[in-house]
């Protein structure tokens, strides 16, 4: 097995206001430092969900883990067959292949972070979903990108009926 160690020279800082920004009233994205930033490290995003907001469906990443951290409110999140209810403070951590999705529980809103290591270029497939929402793409080039951003649609039971 080889060991990638990720390479860039200097710190990467990135204020909020420079942040790009992505999403609508119940949902939005700050892309803060992508793969590409971050020498392959790691790539980080801020998420706030308004009350009943689905955020991502069920999904694999057979390259990476994702890390949820939670700043403030509430989130119910796939985890492989489990379905959790975590808060502030809260820290999950999903391998690779394992299914997930995020939503907030009823009643809730949410803020948290999210980061993917290794990093993989992400951005990219986060503004293809803004491009979705707006009709200016498809349903068809999003099931395309599967494997170009590692992000691999499926369906959970599980998830179904904790949200219905």
């Amino acid at each position: 097995m080889t060991i990638l160690i990720p390479h860039f020279d200097d710190a990467i800082i990135v204020r909020e206001a420079d942040a790009e920004t992505l999403g609508w009233t119940s949902l939005t994205t700050r892309l803060l430092a992508d793969s590409s930033d971050t020498g392959g490290a790691i790539s980080v995003m801020r998420t706030t969900m308004g009350e009943g907001t689905e955020g991502a469906r069920p999904h694999t990443h057979s390259k990476s883990a994702e890390l949820f951290y939670i700043l403030d409110g509430e989130l119910q999140v796939l985890a492989g067959e489990h379905v959790i209810t975590v808060g502030k403070g809260d820290l999950v951590v999903v391998p690779p292949d394992m299914p997930h999705a995020f939503a907030t529980t009823p009643g809730q809103s949410a803020d948290f972070l999210i980061a993917i290591a290794p990093g993989l270029d992400r951005f990219d497939y986060f503004r293809l979903v803004e491009r979705l929402n707006r009709g200016e793409a498809t349903l068809q080039e999003l099931l395309a990108s599967q494997e170009l951003y590692d992000n691999h649609f499926l369906d959970s039971p599980a998830w179904r009926a904790a949200r219905a």
